[in-house]
């Protein structure tokens, strides 16, 4: 890890504090009469208690969304791939997602579009971790092994087999098996699994109050600074409720501004939405934010993922962004 931390112990389990009344935003459809015209003012979007998302709370706190008119619920999620039923079936009306996950729904023919950008890799933001007595000494030890990830087949799965890769090593080497971020810790410390693929603010509580240590920085080499996450809608919701997703658009552009030019904005909220002191916050480690969905960058992801057989034939990432709206 980068940084020698002095933290005390950090409460792993990440909840959110979902102080904002009304949950299923999808259930009733409103027609507003406000000025902005929005077809739907009230909508649920789905996001994990991790950094990524950060932006999701900074524009509700700073009032940009009701700015845009919008009332928005935040729900938790365990990972982009396990959203898409809910926004296929209403439960969520936009929701975070990661990029492998999109891509590999799209090639398989799920009707989805991407919205806005989240979240980019840097140094250390997504590493392999295992307990500091691990006999596991390099990414080579891990053949035969378990690796939990947050969610199957997703950028979790990708990015840990790019580096079996560099260790002669495939990805049927290593049996992966899915687990939530909040538990993967205890889940390794109690013999459930040998190592995992683990995200901020998780490294570091792992690493304050465990003693984990990095295995490897899963963001190198061919992944290194890949797009991680974005903001994904279906088609059918993007098409019927356009002047409500610009102004979701315009609010989170807004928001990751704040964030990637104010690391402070990013502190005062990660204790709010994940069980974080502010002194942890302080010191994780972070990737960047970006304001807008770049189709050159994202086309990296799909290029790895034919690479590495997640996807057997070539996707063009325009189409799958979303056609920037002309209303409001």
């Amino acid at each position: 890890m980068t940084r020698k931390l002095r933290c005390h112990a950090i409460v792993l389990g990440v909840t959110v504090a979902l102080t904002l009344a009304g949950c299923g935003g999808s259930d009733t459809p409103e027609t507003s009469a406000n000025s902005n015209g929005l077809e739907k003012t009230t909508i649920t979007v789905g996001a994990l208690p991790i950094p990524d998302p950060v932006s999701l709370y900074i524009a509700n706190a700073k009032g940009f969304f009701k700015e845009e008119g919008l009332t928005v619920t935040p729900k938790i999620i365990t990972g982009g791939a396990a959203a898409i039923p809910a926004i296929e079936n209403g439960s969520l009306d936009i929701s975070q997602t990661n990029y492998v996950s999109t891509f590999l729904a799209v090639s398989q023919g799920k009707k989805i579009k991407l919205v806005a950008d989240m979240y980019q890799a840097a140094p250390n933001t997504f590493n392999i971790m295992v307990p500091k007595d691990s006999p596991i000494k390099t990414v080579a030890d891990l053949k035969g092994k378990t690796v939990l990830v947050n969610n199957l087949r997703n950028i979790a799965t990708l990015s840990t087999t790019s580096q079996l890769k560099v260790a002669g090593l495939a990805e049927t080497d290593v049996k992966f098996v899915e687990k939530p971020f909040p538990e993967m810790g205890n889940a390794i410390l109690s013999g459930q699994a040998d190592a995992g693929w683990i995200t901020e603010p998780f490294i570091t509580a792992n690493q304050s109050q465990h003693g984990f240590r990095k295995l490897a920085d899963t963001m190198t080499g061919q992944t290194a600074d890949l797009p991680i996450a974005g903001w994904m809608a279906t088609e059918e919701w993007a098409a019927k409720y356009p002047k409500t997703l610009a102004a979701f658009q315009r609010a989170i552009a807004k928001a990751q501004q704040l964030a990637s030019s104010d690391r402070k904005e990013i502190e005062a909220m990660l204790p709010k939405y994940t069980k974080i002191d502010a002194k942890t916050a302080s010191v994780i480690t972070l990737g960047s934010f970006p304001s807008e969905l770049n189709a050159n960058r994202l086309q990296k992801v799909a290029d790895l993922m034919l690479e590495y057989g997640y996807l057997k034939s070539p996707i063009d990432v325009k189409s799958v962004i979303a056609a920037p709206s002309s209303n409001g």
